[in-house]
């Protein structure tokens, strides 16, 4: 249980950050400043952990009849570290678009749009593949996309209400996200969760340094209300998610993963609803249990036919 606990914490973790940001830039500040105080936060915090299971790991050494042991922690080679940097950089892009986005388009709108990763991986994982999906991802697609259409409120006030830069950068968002969920699995799974997310976040981080020179750190500007926008942005974006689905994830298997993440979307909409007085309207909400409902079919179809062969045999 405390593994699917840890999955959907990281997910909830998610869905706050699009609040943050909104109430950071109506502060003043910018994007460089804004993603760059979150992921210097989540650098450091990320670092300590893994100070702190090394610390772990060197005290269960001295302890050698200990009845639950600490995970050992392997030495990650230069190149293991490099490709680990590597696949933390697509959550960059990803931050940087999806934060852009929301100068032009309501948080309750952004994120819906950045849930579009679901069927933008689909498509990506198709290609690389070469093969069709089959029915029942056809299905979920249509009524994850079917839900989009509700949720953004196109039905009630059409397209012409939302301004289309906000709703490119939403969908290149998604994009970036499906690349980061593609590579991220594959980037030296066995290496201890702590090192792992450390590492991606370090990657990051440095590509952001490069493209936003972190210039808040010297003129005095990060120790303002800044800071408190970068703990609370790298606290819940850069340092929780990571490591809770590094934990989690490898004991629930990817599919219940992905219905347990879906709770980003609801909480992000709720949040907006509440803390930035955004309109969310009970026709929206019902978009959103569609694409929740979306996101959980394949599993759901899963568990019944799992259940179907165990009755009769």
């Amino acid at each position: 249980m405390k593994y699917y606990v840890a999955v959907l914490a990281g997910a909830m973790s998610y869905g706050i950050l699009s609040t943050i940001v909104v109430l950071a830039y109506g502060q003043g500040y910018t994007l460089g400043e804004v993603v760059g105080s979150q992921l210097l936060t989540g650098f450091i915090l990320s670092w300590l952990l893994v100070l702190f299971t090394k610390f772990q790991q060197r005290r269960s050494s001295r302890q050698p009849r200990q009845a639950a042991p600490v995970q050992n922690f392997q030495r990650i080679t230069w190149k293991q570290a490099i490709l680990l940097m590597a696949a933390g950089t697509p959550t960059v892009v990803t931050g940087l678009i999806y934060y852009e986005s929301l100068r032009y388009i309501p948080a309750s709108l952004a994120i819906i749009l950045l849930f579009q990763f679901i069927w933008i991986s689909v498509l990506i994982q198709s290609f690389i593949s070469r093969k069709r999906p089959d029915k029942l991802t056809l299905i979920t697609l249509l009524v994850v996309f079917g839900g989009t259409i509700i949720a953004a409120g196109f039905l009630e006030q059409g397209p012409s209400g939302v301004d289309i830069r906000g709703i490119v950068l939403g969908l290149l968002s998604a994009v970036s996200y499906s690349l980061f969920v593609l590579f991220s699995g594959k980037a030296v799974p066995n290496a201890h969760p702590a090192y792992r997310s450390a590492w991606m976040v370090t990657g990051g981080f440095i590509v952001l340094c490069l493209l936003f020179p972190p210039t808040f750190l010297f003129n005095g500007l990060f120790w303002s209300q800044l800071l408190v926008f970068g703990l609370l942005l790298g606290f819940f974006g850069a340092f929780i998610p990571p490591v809770l689905f590094a934990v989690g994830v490898p004991h629930i298997g990817g599919d219940m993963a992905g219905i347990l993440g879906a709770a980003e979307l609801p909480v992000a909409v709720l949040m907006s609803a509440i803390v930035l007085h955004e309109h969310v309207s009970g026709l929206q909400w019902f978009g959103v249990i569609i694409v929740l409902i979306g996101v959980a079919l394949p599993e759901l179809y899963k568990s019944r036919i799992s259940r179907s062969r165990t009755i009769y045999n």
